[in-house]
């Protein structure tokens, strides 16, 4: 069961990751730098912060606290990258942290008291703050990708066809699957 807990968060985590790659995909390099006020974020700014946060989290994730000393929140919010490949790299090396950090735990891991700003979590009330957090600027990144995006694809089911949807998932079998599988599907 707690091998299947980690399997399963390393997969929701995997499918906000594609959501945010498949936004970027979409986008001009110019688009990635976009924000609508001086009060708001950018794609490239969600970026940075989601970065910082994932490197202070998931870097010695059972050994020391999640706010790293390092860590310099509010700069992550002024964007200093001033290109795709910064942006991209930052994610990517943010959700390797991550995904680094899950590949390493095992199932006696998830009872252990870590913590973050001083304050314990067990290892799975760590990881679930994270689900709940990273998702969150996720879907920031897929609003403001859509609404600037020329010609959006749409990442689940596009409008109008959910009925379409339902029924050729319905023709088959009933198997367990991830909703992962079904966007991977799609590309």
């Amino acid at each position: 069961m707690q091998n299947d807990f980690i399997e399963s968060t390393r997969k929701q985590f995997e499918y906000y990751k594609l959501l945010g790659d498949k936004t970027m995909q979409q986008l001009s390099d110019e688009q990635l730098f976009w924000s609508y006020n001086e009060e708001s974020n950018s794609i490239a700014t969600i970026v940075k912060h989601l970065w910082g946060n994932m490197l202070s989290r998931w870097t010695d994730f059972l050994t020391t606290d999640g706010e790293k000393e390092s860590r310099n929140r509010d700069a992550e919010f002024i964007n200093d990258a001033t290109t795709r490949q910064e942006v991209l790299e930052q994610w990517e090396e943010g959700w390797t942290c991550l995904f680094q950090a899950l590949d390493a735990l095992s199932s006696d891991d998830l009872t252990r008291i870590i913590y973050i700003r001083n304050q314990g979590h067990t290892v799975t009330e760590a990881i679930h703050r994270q689900l709940a957090h990273y998702p969150y600027h996720v879907g920031q990144l897929v609003f403001i990708g859509k609404m600037l995006a020329t010609q959006w694809t749409s990442l689940s089911v596009p409008r109008g066809k959910s009925s379409d949807f339902n029924q050729e998932k319905f023709s088959q079998p009933k198997l367990r699957a991830h909703f992962t599988d079904e966007i991977l599907k799609k590309t």
